[in-house]
């Protein structure tokens, strides 16, 4: 066996799929579509554990968190947060979600720096600390028709998240400590995610959602992408 069939069959497509594209070199529909849709998975599990990672780490490293909007994060900490409430609520196996709170711990350690880099390191303590209060509460006791409406409300609050954050590059003028791995996980994930909408869901109004979710990811993608070249080329007139 190839090195590449070793590397490809059963991690990404059976082995007639492989005949198919990499030895008769015929573009078989079924295939391609099987492969799109381990790629995408594979992508969204990226965003799913991974994308706030790399951000986590540049504040740190930096020791800064300019650029990054509060309130875009505390957005995205809330959309990450109803589906655990909602899975709380409605007494799911606990193994069913509870990959989620990584990422919730990674977004609430993001909020949290923020906030310590401000100067306001007690403010954060308490900002989350009564955010957790309040979710485990409504994880526990709210009505069923809240804990829905906070799930549907989901793809709104990442969607308002990320048109925070670009109106507030656009505001600064640069992207800041805005990290461009996990701009570019989140895109992969959100692309992905409205790829498996568009398959499942045709033209509904959940897929529009996830596809201008996506749309704002490439905004995003592209004003870090243009940051960086600046003042890389600043950095070339200087020297």
């Amino acid at each position: 066996m190839s090195p590449l069939k070793d590397l490809l069959v059963g991690r990404l497509m059976p082995e007639k799929c492989y005949e198919e594209l990499f030895v008769r070199f015929h573009l078989h529909a079924p295939c391609l579509k099987f492969v799109l849709n381990k790629i995408v998975g594979f992508w969204i599990i990226l965003d799913s554990f991974l994308a706030q990672v790399p951000q986590l780490l540049k504040i740190l490293w930096t020791g800064s968190a300019e650029g990054l909007s509060l309130t875009s994060f505390l957005l995205h900490l809330y959309a990450l947060s109803c589906p655990v409430v909602y899975a709380a609520a409605l007494n799911f196996p606990f193994f069913a979600w509870a990959e989620r709170l990584f990422t919730l711990a990674q977004t609430a350690t993001i909020i949290f720096l923020i906030l310590h880099y401000r100067h306001e390191t007690l403010k954060g303590v308490l900002l989350l600390s009564g955010y957790g209060g309040v979710m485990f509460l409504l994880g526990s006791y709210a009505a069923v028709a809240v804990v829905e409406v906070m799930h549907t409300s989901t793809v709104a609050a990442f969607i308002l998240s990320k048109v925070v954050q670009t109106v507030t590059n656009y505001r600064d003028g640069h992207t800041g400590q805005l990290s461009t791995l996990s701009v570019l996980l989140s895109l992969g994930g959100s692309l992905g995610v409205a790829i498996v909408s568009v398959q499942e869901n045709g033209g509904s109004f959940t897929t529009l959602s996830h596809i201008l979710s996506t749309c704002l990811s490439f905004v995003l993608m592209a004003q870090v992408l243009c940051c960086t070249r600046r003042a890389g080329s600043v950095a070339k007139k200087m020297d």
